[in-house]
């Protein structure tokens, strides 16, 4: 297959995943998409308490090997079978997603332009940059309403790793970007040129296919 691989990083709460939902009602089925949040590692060896106080923030708490292998296989025409997080139990559920190849493979992550592997595999790199107090407040919203933390933990995680993290590991991916999204999804200027690029890709594709058969 003709795919393309986009991938989509940024700071926690930059916009990454508004971005990712307008690519996929502007493309439908030409769209499919793997999360690296999915492919934390598992942890069946340590209890909750011990679990929730693991560093999520840096490039080792992710098996990004295996989503490197997923996305080649992708990449190839076959199907995948997607680890699926549980962040209210901070480990992976027995649980697994199905995702089927298509034209166009999004990517998203805090630190998927961080992996020299992962990036090469991307055939445009985005990065989505929002100020910091901004993306607190996101954070903090998520996490309380969707993932049942309460404010204390919530602000805690982001002084100790978030912060650190994001200072040491996901803003300095930022210079792998092909493109830097400011303000995120609400950056329609930015947001229309990218499904313009992918439009053009998928036409091109449809078009070889028919010269072909």
């Amino acid at each position: 297959m003709d795919v393309m691989i986009i991938g989509v990083a940024g700071g926690t709460g930059s916009g990454k995943t508004t971005i990712t939902k307008r690519l996929q009602k502007e493309l439908g089925d030409n769209i499919s998409v793997v999360k690296h949040d999915n492919y934390y590692k598992r942890h069946d060896d340590l209890t909750y308490e011990q679990r929730a106080q693991l560093n999520y923030d840096h490039p080792d708490a992710f098996d990004t090997d295996l989503m490197v292998e997923h996305l080649k296989q992708l990449k190839a025409g076959k199907a995948i079978d997607c680890p699926v997080y549980d962040f209210t139990i901070h480990n992976r559920s027995d649980q697994t997603i199905r995702i089927n190849p298509s034209k166009v493979i999004v990517v998203e992550g805090i630190l998927i332009l961080q992996n020299p592997e992962l990036v090469k595999l991307l055939d445009i790199k985005i990065f989505v940059d929002t100020d910091a107090d901004v993306r607190i407040i996101r954070r903090i919203l998520r996490d309380v309403q969707s993932r049942g933390r309460t404010l204390e933990s919530v602000t805690t995680q982001y002084l100790t790793t978030v912060k650190p993290m994001h200072e040491q590991f996901v803003d300095p991916s930022k210079r792998n970007a092909d493109i830097v999204v400011l303000e995120g999804g609400h950056n329609l200027v930015a947001l229309e040129m990218i499904i313009e690029r992918i439009k053009s890709h998928i036409n091109q594709s449809h078009l070889e296919n028919t010269i072909h058969s």
